[in-house]
């Protein structure tokens, strides 16, 4: 089934883009979500207007997610945590749902889903965590994991 994009989905393509796709992703994914129109020429007209709106917020979006990119990506979180003192793990781990907190206290307004790590961090140190802004913009903030004192 031929579709046509009015937002951008990973993997599949950009706003504006006629994608082919199996008809249950189509009918019971994208167009309910509103992700998609039929690709008809009523549509294609329709998309067009949308286009140049979406395009627009698009850039907005950007250029404001940069500018919080900006300040982020000298930021460094220290984030204390209870350590057993023989083998220096945490009890417990650091996840997206920790760091997404604590950039929250800082003003930050960051949706623990855009907090990407591979997995949860479990040992002391320093790491490298990246924070999807913008599905463009994806700077790095270091995240200090320290031992909490008692």
């Amino acid at each position: 089934m031929k579709v046509i994009l009015r937002k951008n989905v990973d993997k599949l393509g950009k706003v504006g883009d006629v994608v082919n796709v199996k008809d249950g992703y189509a009918r019971n994914f994208l167009i309910p979500r509103e992700f998609a129109f039929l690709a008809k020429d009523g549509a294609m007209k329709r998309i067009e207007v949308e286009r140049k709106k979406i395009l627009s917020m698009h850039e907005r979006a950007k250029t404001a997610a940069q500018g919080i990119a900006d300040k982020i990506s000298d930021l460094q979180l220290t984030i204390s945590m209870k350590v057993d003192e023989s083998t220096k793990k945490l009890y417990g781990s650091v996840n997206n749902q920790t760091i997404a907190t604590k950039l929250t206290e800082l003003g930050y307004a960051i949706d623990k889903n855009n907090v990407i790590l591979d997995e949860p961090i479990k040992t002391l140190g320093i790491f490298d965590v990246k924070v999807k802004l913008h599905s463009e913009i994806i700077p790095n903030i270091k995240v200090w994991v320290i031992a909490e004192e008692e």
